[in-house]
């Protein structure tokens, strides 16, 4: 079929419905004048008359009426495969694929899904939980959430949440033994929870900022971990200091389980991201959850993240 020949077609059957040059060409939006020559340049490579005209009236003759026939319902399904696909932006369906760092999945993504399926009930989300750094256009993904640091320049990013502060801790019990470092130069001193990344295997160097003097601290200690959960739980038991989001040592600080040390060497810095890869037209299911998160980042009732 070239590309002219749906025009055409619908051109035909709606001047056959209307039995008027001037109804039907007003009905697609055309001067009947272009009509006419659209009919003509149709007949003319079809070889056959497919509209007997009068002064009065138009209708179609035999050819045309076999052609009526079998062209209506083909019509009528192309109509309803373009509404269901309209349908897609209207109302969001299908899957949507997002690769989520663990603590941003808990504490970003998991209090917005029950608000989100209940304004798109049709959209299924599928939220992997990864803390290695993947290629979402390769896996497969429509979108990554992972801290701003983290991402490639040619992705479209999405702030979710506020900055993220870190928290150097320990327990009355440690610090009674060990004492407090007094800077994070000191802490090779101290018996120390380290992290290993998941990604490479290798120990997570601590970060410290205060003003202009930036420095990464190389820490040793009795534990590693892959997990925060445990670097807490082994915090509260007078196992070393630990260094962590303060989300995961909010409650035990207030409560007095656990100290802070050093709160003027780690500022806030910016924190998780939705992002995806720079398109033009966002897949229905995607494109309903960035404005989903925009309009909640906008309500001051929005659901509470830790």
């Amino acid at each position: 079929m070239r590309g002219n020949d749906y025009a055409e077609l619908r051109a035909f059957a709606a001047i056959a419905e209307h039995g008027s040059f001037v109804r039907a060409a007003a009905h697609l939006g055309l001067s009947p004048s272009a009509l006419s020559q659209t009919i003509r340049s149709l007949e003319e490579r079809l070889g056959l008359r497919l509209l007997n005209r009068t002064t009065r009236s138009v209708a179609p003759s035999e050819a045309g009426a076999r052609l009526l026939a079998r062209l209506q319902p083909a019509l009528a399904d192309l109509d309803a495969a373009v509404a269901d696909v309209r349908s897609l932006r209207d109302t969001p369906s299908g899957l949507l694929r997002i690769n989520s760092s663990r603590i941003a999945a808990i504490q970003h993504l998991a209090p917005l899904i029950g608000p989100f399926h209940q304004r798109y009930p049709e959209v299924t989300v599928d939220l992997v939980v990864d803390d290695r750094l993947v290629d979402i256009v390769a896996g497969r993904f429509d979108a990554g959430v992972r801290l701003g640091e983290m991402l490639d320049k040619d992705m479209v990013s999405l702030r979710l949440g506020g900055e993220i502060e870190m928290r150097v801790v320990a327990s009355p019990d440690y610090l009674q033994r060990h004492g407090h470092p007094a800077d994070p130069r000191a802490l090779r001193e101290h018996r120390c929870i380290n992290f290993r990344w998941p990604t490479d295997g290798s120990l997570y160097h601590w970060e410290f900022e205060r003003g202009a003097d930036k420095l990464e601290a190389a820490v040793d200690g009795p534990l590693i971990v892959t997990e925060p959960e445990v670097a807490v739980r082994a915090a509260l038991d007078g196992v070393g200091i630990a260094y962590l989001f303060d989300s995961h040592v909010r409650e035990h600080l207030a409560a007095g389980r656990l100290q802070q040390l050093m709160p003027q060497w780690t500022p806030a810095f910016p924190g998780f991201y939705l992002y995806y890869p720079s398109r033009r037209q966002l897949p229905g299911p995607l494109r309903a959850f960035v404005d989903f998160l925009r309009e909640q980042a906008q309500s001051p009732t929005r659901p509470t993240t830790a």
